[in-house]
Protein backbone atom coordinates (compact mmCIF):
# COMPACT_ATOMS: atom_id res chain seq x y z
CA UNK A 1 0.00 0.00 0.00
CA UNK A 2 1.41 3.65 -0.95
CA UNK A 3 0.79 6.54 1.36
CA UNK A 4 -1.75 7.37 -1.61
CA UNK A 5 -4.39 4.82 -1.06
CA UNK A 6 -4.87 5.28 2.35
CA UNK A 7 -5.61 8.50 5.68
CA UNK A 8 -2.57 9.81 6.42
CA UNK A 9 -4.29 10.69 10.14
CA UNK A 10 -7.17 8.70 11.84
CA UNK A 11 -9.93 10.38 12.14
CA UNK A 12 -13.67 9.51 11.18
CA UNK A 13 -17.18 10.71 11.24
CA UNK A 14 -18.71 9.63 14.20
CA UNK A 15 -22.05 10.11 12.84
CA UNK A 16 -21.76 7.98 9.85
CA UNK A 17 -19.94 5.47 11.49
CA UNK A 18 -22.48 4.70 14.42
CA UNK A 19 -25.19 5.13 11.71
CA UNK A 20 -23.87 2.55 9.15
CA UNK A 21 -23.05 -0.14 12.18
CA UNK A 22 -26.40 0.50 13.72
CA UNK A 23 -27.40 -0.79 9.44
CA UNK A 24 -25.29 -3.27 9.32
CA UNK A 25 -26.52 -5.30 12.31
CA UNK A 26 -30.00 -5.10 10.86
CA UNK A 27 -28.67 -6.77 7.42
CA UNK A 28 -28.12 -10.45 7.31
CA UNK A 29 -24.63 -9.90 5.74
CA UNK A 30 -23.17 -13.29 6.96
CA UNK A 31 -25.95 -14.77 4.20
CA UNK A 32 -24.87 -12.07 1.60
CA UNK A 33 -21.47 -13.08 1.89
CA UNK A 34 -22.19 -16.62 1.72
CA UNK A 35 -24.41 -16.30 -1.32
CA UNK A 36 -21.28 -14.41 -3.09
CA UNK A 37 -19.15 -17.37 -1.52
CA UNK A 38 -20.66 -20.10 -3.41
CA UNK A 39 -21.07 -18.18 -6.58
CA UNK A 40 -17.18 -17.58 -6.15
CA UNK A 41 -16.08 -21.06 -7.67
CA UNK A 42 -15.88 -21.20 -11.07
CA UNK A 43 -17.89 -24.01 -12.09
CA UNK A 44 -21.12 -22.58 -9.51
CA UNK A 45 -20.95 -19.38 -11.70
CA UNK A 46 -20.68 -21.56 -14.67
CA UNK A 47 -23.61 -22.95 -13.39
CA UNK A 48 -25.63 -20.07 -12.29
CA UNK A 49 -24.85 -18.86 -15.83
CA UNK A 50 -26.07 -21.09 -17.86
CA UNK A 51 -29.04 -21.67 -15.93
CA UNK A 52 -29.43 -17.19 -17.14
CA UNK A 53 -29.55 -19.19 -21.02
CA UNK A 54 -31.80 -21.75 -20.43
CA UNK A 55 -34.71 -21.99 -17.37
CA UNK A 56 -34.26 -25.39 -16.44
CA UNK A 57 -31.09 -27.98 -16.84
CA UNK A 58 -31.01 -31.14 -15.67
CA UNK A 59 -28.15 -32.23 -13.96
CA UNK A 60 -26.62 -34.61 -16.75
CA UNK A 61 -26.70 -31.26 -19.46
CA UNK A 62 -24.79 -28.78 -16.70
CA UNK A 63 -22.05 -31.77 -16.31
CA UNK A 64 -21.86 -31.84 -20.39
CA UNK A 65 -21.93 -27.75 -20.02
CA UNK A 66 -18.83 -27.74 -17.53
CA UNK A 67 -16.75 -30.32 -18.89
CA UNK A 68 -17.36 -32.29 -15.35
CA UNK A 69 -19.00 -35.61 -14.42
CA UNK A 70 -22.18 -35.94 -12.76
CA UNK A 71 -20.98 -36.29 -9.53
CA UNK A 72 -18.99 -33.08 -9.41
CA UNK A 73 -21.52 -31.33 -11.08
CA UNK A 74 -24.28 -32.74 -8.14
CA UNK A 75 -21.67 -31.53 -5.72
CA UNK A 76 -21.74 -27.98 -7.25
CA UNK A 77 -25.45 -28.07 -7.67
CA UNK A 78 -25.78 -28.86 -3.79
CA UNK A 79 -24.06 -26.58 -3.38
CA UNK A 80 -25.88 -24.12 -4.93
CA UNK A 81 -28.95 -25.58 -3.32
CA UNK A 82 -28.20 -25.41 0.08
CA UNK A 83 -27.26 -21.46 -0.35
CA UNK A 84 -30.58 -20.98 -2.17
CA UNK A 85 -29.69 -20.00 -5.57
CA UNK A 86 -30.87 -22.61 -7.51
CA UNK A 87 -33.85 -25.27 -7.17
CA UNK A 88 -35.22 -28.50 -8.54
CA UNK A 89 -37.71 -30.97 -8.97
CA UNK A 90 -38.02 -34.53 -9.36
CA UNK A 91 -39.16 -35.96 -12.66
CA UNK A 92 -39.54 -39.85 -12.81
CA UNK A 93 -35.19 -40.61 -12.92
CA UNK A 94 -33.92 -37.19 -13.45
CA UNK A 95 -33.23 -34.03 -11.60
CA UNK A 96 -34.11 -30.69 -13.30
CA UNK A 97 -32.51 -27.74 -11.81
CA UNK A 98 -33.45 -23.80 -12.10
CA UNK A 99 -32.34 -20.65 -10.90
CA UNK A 100 -34.33 -19.81 -7.00
CA UNK A 101 -35.63 -16.77 -8.71
CA UNK A 102 -34.62 -13.67 -10.59
CA UNK A 103 -32.43 -11.70 -8.64
CA UNK A 104 -29.84 -14.51 -9.07
CA UNK A 105 -29.90 -13.97 -12.84
CA UNK A 106 -29.71 -9.95 -12.15
CA UNK A 107 -26.66 -10.60 -10.25
CA UNK A 108 -25.29 -12.62 -13.03
CA UNK A 109 -26.15 -10.29 -15.25
CA UNK A 110 -24.57 -7.45 -13.42
CA UNK A 111 -21.63 -9.14 -12.64
CA UNK A 112 -21.02 -9.87 -16.00
CA UNK A 113 -21.60 -6.06 -17.01
CA UNK A 114 -19.40 -4.85 -15.03
CA UNK A 115 -16.50 -7.03 -15.90
CA UNK A 116 -17.55 -5.73 -19.26
CA UNK A 117 -17.68 -2.27 -18.63
CA UNK A 118 -14.10 -2.90 -16.52
CA UNK A 119 -12.30 -3.74 -19.57
CA UNK A 120 -13.91 -1.23 -21.68
CA UNK A 121 -12.60 1.78 -19.15
CA UNK A 122 -8.99 0.26 -19.14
Amino acid sequence: MSKKDTCEIYCYDEEKVNRIQGELQKEDISSMAQLFKALADENRAKIAYSLCQDEELCVCDIANIIGSSVATASHHLRTLHKQGVVKYRKEGKLAFYSLDDEHVKQLIIIALTHKKEGKANV
